[in-house]
């Protein structure tokens, strides 16, 4: 596969590339992209998010959870990625793993209502 167009440019590129994919539901062309942009710039939480965003809605989960827990691993409180490993967890049918996450995505959040 040519990946030269989605590679191609700055980070700040191919971060506005990858968006305008996202927002046009082509979540596999998204997950090309960031894919180069997150193996550049590892440290950085938005493109990784977005990533596991991008793999979520393409029903690649387990690549969706690998990203969201190496996030989870640099930032244990970012609660969309807890919120975001949990509803992936689901997806596979691994509920118990699953309510770990919610739960702690839900006190994060201050809703302590939903534990």
């Amino acid at each position: 596969m040519d990946t030269t167009y989605y590679d191609h440019g700055t980070p700040a590129e191919r971060w506005e590339r990858a968006g305008m994919f996202f927002d046009a539901k082509d979540y596999a062309a998204a997950a090309r992209v960031l894919s180069g942009l997150v193996e550049e710039v590892p440290e950085q939480t938005g493109p990784r998010l977005l990533l596991a965003r991008a793999y979520y809605h393409s029903a690649q989960l387990r690549r969706a959870e690998t990203e969201l827990r190496a996030l989870l691993e640099r930032e244990p409180v970012e609660q969309y990625a807890r919120l975001m490993l949990g509803r992936t967890l689901e997806r596979q049918g691994r509920q118990e793993e699953a309510d770990a996450q919610l739960r702690i995505a839900a006190a994060l959040s201050g809703d302590f209502a939903g534990l």
